[in-house]
């Protein structure tokens, strides 16, 4: 029997909850040394082989010079038109996630990475197309900015899989999504 391919929120947040300044910005973020293994970020990438990703995701990932592969399928969800000058091997895709990520589950495959925005991410909670989150803890509070999820009135219960405290005072929650209403 082949392994049910899950959907994995990865994704940094300040202690209050942001994961980006109300402009996108990084800084808090980017400016911090990583330690050796990024936070388990190698092991993760390992995991996967497909990314979903937000278009203002998308292009502030072009804006700080990511780069992208066949390795791993990256998808960008946006109700635009994808850029003329789109990297070959980057798929653009709309419409409604409960269908597309029953369609994702059904290719062979390792898990999936669900990147971001905070609407994005929301939009796939929502529909109950999440099946963990692992979220980095900053130790660092930016006051405003991007939410973790958009907010919305909703209940979602999570079991707490596991937490990992690394030496420069990050914390890593991961969580499993349960079955909510």
């Amino acid at each position: 029997m082949t392994k049910r391919r899950n959907v994995v929120v990865h994704i940094a947040a300040s202690a209050d909850g942001y994961i980006a300044r109300p402009d996108g910005e990084l800084d808090w973020l980017t400016s911090r040394p990583a330690p050796a293994g990024f936070y388990g970020m190698n092991a993760f990438m390992r995991s996967i082989d497909t990314k979903v990703l937000g278009r203002k995701t998308y292009e502030e990932s072009v804006r700080l010079g990511a780069t992208f592969d066949s390795k791993r399928r990256t998808i960008v969800f946006s109700r635009r038109a994808p850029p003329a000058d789109a990297p070959s091997g980057v798929e653009f895709a709309s419409g409604a996630i409960g269908p597309f990520v029953s369609r994702l589950r059904e290719q062979p495959g390792k898990d999936i990475w669900l990147m971001g925005g905070g609407d994005l991410i929301a939009s796939f909670l929502d529909e109950r197309a999440i099946d963990e989150f692992v979220v980095s803890v900053v130790p660092v509070f930016i006051g405003d900015g991007i939410p973790l999820i958009a907010r919305r009135h909703r209940h979602v219960p999570l079991e707490l899989r596991s937490v990992e405290r690394f030496d420069d005072g990050l914390v890593q929650l991961h969580y499993l999504v349960q079955d909510h209403t």
